[in-house]
């Protein structure tokens, strides 16, 4: 769908993602879903909400996520 949000789960990403990775992917998908690189002033709130919640989603997501055939992190 959006070629610049990259996979964030091992073992492409070797290590956990960044809250900032996160937030960046989640900025990318409200951009591609809303058509907005920037949104006017009277959308703002709700575009950064919806950056939020996905950064949370995403985030939730990584951390349940099980990867077969990775060793579990200490």
């Amino acid at each position: 769908m959006c070629r610049s949000i990259k996979t964030l789960r091992p073992p492409v990403l070797p290590e956990e993602a960044t809250e900032e990775e996160i937030r960046a992917a989640a900025l990318q998908f409200v951009r591609k879903v809303s058509g907005f690189r920037a949104p006017a002033a009277h959308n703002r709130e709700v575009f950064d909400h919806a950056v939020d919640a996905i950064a949370q989603a995403t985030a939730e997501l990584l951390d349940n996520l099980e990867v077969r055939g990775q060793k579990a992190s200490a």
